[in-house]
């Protein structure tokens, strides 16, 4: 099969974090369908394997790294089997993430940390190993999968919020540090929510059985973004319309819909059922769904897309009423 390869990634190496489930398998995928040479990494060992084989299915040459980004030693190890393998690395997608939804102070410290340590050291670790392999090659692309989170504040998501914050903080500053390398990219990708197999492995101790919220994308689509950041690098690239209209929203009314937010999902945890609380994927490797997709997902009519769209407008109308500004229009 390996004839059915094709440019324009065709004889050049991917190094891809969180690559055993959900955005991660999806850009592997995507990047063995271009005829890239992947090394893939993850904690989970089982569903990294999985990934490999359906890569390997698809013409490209692959190697998985079971890998902990947390551990920089881990992360040195992953560039170190990526040089061996092909002796060079070309992209590196920083994708491994986890999260926990509940009140702050119900979270465990150990999983508020590991939070931080994966989402925010993660990519720093990756970047720290990788930075001097593309600047010996004069050439490089490090691809960041950071969220919408990294603008706004997930409710009841602190350490989630704070970790994708901090990666922001990270890559613009990066940016400038090898503004005097004009081969050399750091890149950001800011979606909003996928409709992917992370929820399915998130810590809960909100006490509601969680589930995707609308507006979610097809995770497949990110991954389509992710292969058109590599060709073309822009250091801030927003793949679907949400991301859009909430960064623009928070800018405006931050404080009206941090409150909003909030409010409704304390509503949402007063009524709901309790759930059991866990540490999903936070601690440990994901178990269960090693797939693209979530099983996890709210199911969103055309006429519910056109009340979310009118709730905007609301939002934003209340926002101009309450800042003064509506009377000057």
């Amino acid at each position: 099969m390996k004839n059915s390869r094709k440019p324009p990634f065709f004889g050049e190496t991917v190094v891809i974090t969180g690559a055993s489930s959900g955005v991660g398998k999806a850009v592997a995928e995507a990047f063995a369908q271009q005829g890239a040479d992947l090394v893939l990494a993850a904690r989970g060992e089982e569903g990294l394997n999985k990934t490999a084989e359906v890569c390997r299915k698809l013409g490209a040459t692959v190697i998985a790294v079971p890998t902990d980004t947390s551990v920089a030693e881990e992360v040195q190890h992953l560039v170190d089997q990526a040089l061996q393998f092909s002796g060079k690395i070309d992209y590196w997608v920083n994708n491994a993430g986890v999260l926990a939804f509940g009140k702050f102070e119900k979270i465990p410290v150990e999983v508020t940390d590991q939070i931080v340590k994966t989402n925010l050291l993660g990519y720093m670790h990756s970047a720290h190993a990788v930075l001097p392999v593309f600047k010996r090659q004069k050439r490089g692309v490090l691809l960041n999968n950071i969220s919408i989170g990294g603008w706004m504040p997930a409710p009841y998501g602190t350490a989630y919020t704070a970790s994708k914050f901090g990666v922001r903080g990270m890559v613009e500053t990066l940016q400038g540090e090898v503004s005097d390398y004009p081969n050399i990219h750091i890149c950001a990708l800011y979606p909003g929510f996928q409709k992917s197999s992370g929820i399915d492995h998130a810590a809960n101790y909100s006490g509601i059985k969680l589930s995707t919220p609308p507006p979610s994308f097809d995770p497949r689509k990110l991954a389509d973004s992710i292969v058109k950041a590599a060709k073309n690098p822009q250091e801030a690239i927003y793949p679907d319309w949400s991301a859009v209209v909430f960064k623009n929203m928070y800018e405006i009314f931050p404080g009206l819909i941090r409150y909003i937010s909030s409010a409704g999902m304390r509503a949402v945890m007063k009524k709901a059922n309790k759930d059991e609380k866990g540490s999903g994927n936070v601690l440990e490797p994901s178990k269960g769904n090693t797939g693209i997709d979530g099983k996890k997902q709210i199911s969103v009519s055309p006429k519910m897309i056109t009340y979310m769209g009118a709730g905007a407008v609301i939002i934003v109308a209340a926002g101009l009423l309450f800042s003064g500004k509506l009377r000057k229009i």
